[in-house]
């Protein structure tokens, strides 16, 4: 089983290089907003009934998925490197697969602000994320999330051995994904 943990701040293309991911390999992709637009129909995810039900929809897949027979996932997340629950949380996910025989790959993502507000309103990414269409509301939670959080790491901060950090601020989702694809080996 491969696990590929997809991360980096919003709108830094995360579920489209994903999407290419998948088309490439036999990997399955589960982006975030999978769960955050389902929940939404129902709780805010900033509430904590929200949150609750986003993280218990991620955890039963996980424990299906690393427990199947897929060759394997792409998982995205907005990691906030200063906030201990997301390191307990990606732990928490790591352990789960590892725990299996799985094996997780980490891909991080940055790209420029002026590029990430241009992919915001991107057709690909308003599609499949409904509770982004509010462009207003999208560009102001990534520039205040910015302020707030540490969305990417600093350096010698992973020291995952499965590790790949892609600045792709000016390369396609194609060229990201492939080498991706080619820098864990994936099939």
């Amino acid at each position: 089983m491969k696990f590929v943990l997809l991360f980096g701040p919003q709108a830094v293309g995360k579920m489209t290089v994903g999407q290419e991911l998948s088309r490439i390999t036999d990997l399955k992709l589960f982006h975030n907003h999978m769960t955050i637009d389902l929940v939404n129909h129902f709780f805010d995810y900033g509430t904590k009934e929200g949150k609750r039900l986003v993280n218990l929809f991620r955890q039963e897949i996980f424990e299906e998925v690393s427990k199947s027979n897929l060759y394997g996932l792409v998982f995205t997340y907005v990691w906030a490197f200063d906030m201990q629950e997301d390191w307990d949380y990606v732990n928490q996910i790591i352990q789960l697969f590892e725990s299996r025989g799985g094996t997780v790959y980490f891909v991080e993502l940055e790209a420029e602000l002026d590029e990430r507000l241009e992919r915001n309103k991107s057709s690909n990414r308003l599609k499949h994320k409904p509770s982004k269409r509010d462009i207003s509301w999208s560009e102001l939670d990534l520039k205040e999330s910015m302020e707030k959080y540490r969305l990417n790491s600093v350096d010698g901060e992973l020291n995952y051995s499965n590790y790949i950090r892609i600045n792709n601020t000016n390369l396609s989702a194609e060229v990201v994904a492939k080498k991706i694809k080619d820098t864990f080996q994936l099939s």
